[in-house]
């Protein structure tokens, strides 16, 4: 497997070190969740959105406001209830009497950093109408079209445990989300640092901006140039493959979850500091970026396999190629 880059080492140092940066100062107001966060950093730069499926209470709002804070852009949380309407997220025309004119006002879609909390709680019209923006990077409302921020990420939450009275994403809707991940509780010394200063209410509000938006589209522009080798193309092919025949899998992964899936690797790459794709990053973002495409036989659902379960096996029954690098 060759190692050809269009990244020169000084780009890719400086990727390198300001995705550290943003990370490290994401993680004063979230402790210990070092791989989420990059996660969250990597949906970013890679022009996804990101899906955390988890229990009240483990940060998730905390997580999309200290990403904004870090960033200096603006942030939306929308909380989704049963009654909010699509006009609620995208905006709404409204005729100005003063000079009989309708004036567009926009709705909180129009953002850098959106939360949408508790996604599933929305009817499927409002789902839908926030999921559109996403695929398209626009809202169009009366006729007239209106582009939302770049950067633009969507950081959708979902309770596992409480599903009275909600409506869960359809299959082609969760394919949208580059990642599916969650938070979780954090480990010994974070909760034990987090409880020793108790007294700080809201540990987003203190953190100050280490990057701009325009550099996180400096970011997206370079990880376009990072290189992947055929090998690992197909690679990413057999792997997506290999979901679809799966006996425990309905519905495999799509050919967007595989360009999604090369993209994040492209950004994962850059972070650590490479200007090339390795098998190892392709492995890393497998669970996160199939996890939630695959759907499985009813069958298989009753035996308590997860999808989780089935990527495990997938990678291991489709040999990686070796990297040279």
């Amino acid at each position: 497997m060759s190692i050809a880059t269009g990244i020169d080492r000084t780009d890719a140092t400086w990727f390198a070190d300001a995705f550290d940066r943003v990370v490290d100062n994401v993680e004063r107001a979230v402790l210990g969740k070092d791989h989420v966060v990059r996660l969250a950093l990597t949906c970013l730069v890679s022009g996804g959105h990101l899906l955390l499926e988890d229990i009240p209470g483990t940060g998730k709002t905390m997580l999309g406001r200290a990403l904004a804070k870090s960033l200096d852009c603006s942030f939306a949380r929308i909380q989704f209830t049963p009654d909010l309407l699509p006009s609620d997220v995208t905006g709404v025309t409204v005729y100005d009497q003063r000079n009989g004119q309708f004036t567009f006002h926009p709705g909180p879609i129009f953002h850098s950093i959106v939360l949408a909390d508790e996604i599933n709680r929305a009817s499927p019209k409002t789902q839908s109408a926030l999921l559109e923006v996403m695929e398209e990077g626009h809202v169009t409302v009366d006729g007239h079209t209106y582009d939302v921020h770049s950067p633009f990420i969507v950081i959708a939450t979902q309770n596992p445990i409480e599903q009275a009275g909600t409506y869960a994403l359809p299959e082609a809707q969760l394919d949208r989300f580059l990642m599916r991940t969650s938070l979780g509780h954090p480990d010994s010394a974070s909760t034990e640092a987090l409880l020793a200063s108790s007294q700080v209410r809201d540990r987003a509000a203190g953190l100050t901006p280490v990057a701009t938006g325009a550099e996180i589209i400096r970011m997206k522009g370079l990880a376009d140039l990072v290189h992947v080798d055929p090998a690992l193309i197909r690679y990413v092919r057999e792997l997506a493959e290999a979901t679809r025949t799966a006996e425990e899998v309905r519905l495999g992964l799509s050919t967007r979850g595989c360009l999604a899936w090369i993209r994040a690797a492209k950004v994962w790459a850059l972070g650590s500091g490479r200007g090339h794709v390795t098998p190892e990053d392709v492995t890393t973002l497998a669970e996160p970026v199939i996890g939630h495409r695959l759907i499985l036989h009813p069958d298989a659902m009753f035996d308590d396999v997860r999808p989780e379960d089935v990527v495990q096996r997938v990678l291991g029954r489709v040999g990686a190629p070796r990297d040279r690098g």
